[in-house]
């Protein structure tokens, strides 16, 4: 059943339409304001999405006290997730917000707080997760076709020259996306972080102000066992030239078999069928189908899954609690980065 829900949109930048034009699409779900810093971006959004009806301002609360809606949705910048965050749970709200989940370990942890005090949902879009390559390798390691993992590689090598912002940041590869690529690893692997060394540089002749390079090691381990993963993360934002896929590229080693990734739509595998002196004899793997295309949609996938769990009271993929980990990985690598060491307990 499509119980009516309403929502409102904080954060009316460039994200804003990625998660607009799915949102309008859902059954029962109404968006009834628009918040930005400044109100002419919520009025074009207003516009262009044909909500006329939608309340718009720069206010969060005075938007939030006239409109009383179920949902804020948060696309503001990661410094502003805190306030936004406990403001809408403040006023009764379930909240997805845009990754990263917070600007600090410290404010996340008080927003995951915050939000199980409240009994509000607080979820991270993580749009990488529902990813129909990511969704099949998942399924695939899980079924167990190439043993247990004990090791997985992922390079990540671009060079996009965005101006702004960015160009301007602390930890831009860290910060800014490598989120997405750390989180990827937890949910194909179904491991968590344990520790981490990270060595994070500036390139000669980076256009970006800091980190735009780094390397990092991760131990990981699937929760309730042992079995430790080795995870590495190589990566640059002034890479010119031979870039991989925005999503990597990845090799996973288990201890019957391998699988690779190149980031974009060829997955190869193979499997250990006989061991046979010097070179053990291998097969090759179909990677199966991921059946349900409702969960391969990116940000619309993240999106519906997050309406019907405030709808039926179940838990979401992306829940700040789970979500939390990911962004340890993140602040684990830049704490290791500076202080040059082993970070343990992520």
């Amino acid at each position: 059943m499509n119980t009516p829900l309403t929502a409102v949109l904080a954060g009316c930048g460039g994200i804003s339409s990625a998660w607009l034009k799915p949102a309008k699409d859902i059954p029962g779900l109404k968006i009834v304001g628009l918040v930005d810093l400044i109100e002419e971006n919520a009025r074009k959004r207003a516009i262009e999405f044909d909500l006329s009806q939608a309340v718009t301002g720069t206010n969060l609360d005075r938007v939030l006290d006239s409109t009383h809606p179920d949902i804020v949705f948060d696309c503001t910048i990661p410094e502003a997730h805190l306030p936004t965050t406990l403001a809408a749970l403040h006023h009764g709200c379930h909240v997805l917000g845009e990754k990263p989940l917070a600007d600090s370990m410290v404010h996340a942890r008080e927003m995951v707080a915050a939000a199980q005090t409240s009994g509000k949902l607080y979820t991270v879009m993580q749009n990488r997760r529902y990813l129909e390559q990511t969704r099949r390798i998942q399924q695939f390691i899980a079924s167990g076709a190439i043993g247990p993992l004990n090791t997985v590689n992922c390079d990540f090598y671009l060079g996009p020259h965005f101006g702004g912002f960015r160009e301007q940041m602390d930890h831009v590869l860290l910060m800014d996306m490598a989120i997405h690529t750390f989180d990827q690893a937890r949910f194909m692997t179904s491991a968590d972080p344990s520790s981490v060394y990270c060595k994070e540089w500036n390139p000669p002749g980076s256009w970006y102000h800091h980190g735009a390079s780094a390397i990092a090691i991760f131990e990981m381990c699937l929760p309730g066992t042992k079995n430790e993963i080795v995870y590495t993360y190589r990566g640059s934002w002034c890479a010119e030239g031979l870039g991989t896929s925005w999503e990597a590229e990845w090799r996973f080693i288990g201890l019957h078999g391998s699988l690779k990734w190149d980031g974009n739509q060829v997955i190869t595998a193979e499997s250990v069928s006989q061991v046979n002196g010097f070179w053990s004899d291998v097969r090759s793997h179909e990677i199966p189908v991921y059946t349900n295309t409702e969960k391969t949609e990116g940000h619309a996938s993240c999106i519906r899954e997050f309406v019907e769990a405030v709808r039926t009271g179940t838990v979401p993929g992306t829940i700040c609690s789970d979500n939390i980990k990911s962004l340890g990985m993140v602040f684990g690598a830049i704490e290791s980065a500076e202080a040059g060491k082993i970070i343990y307990g992520l």
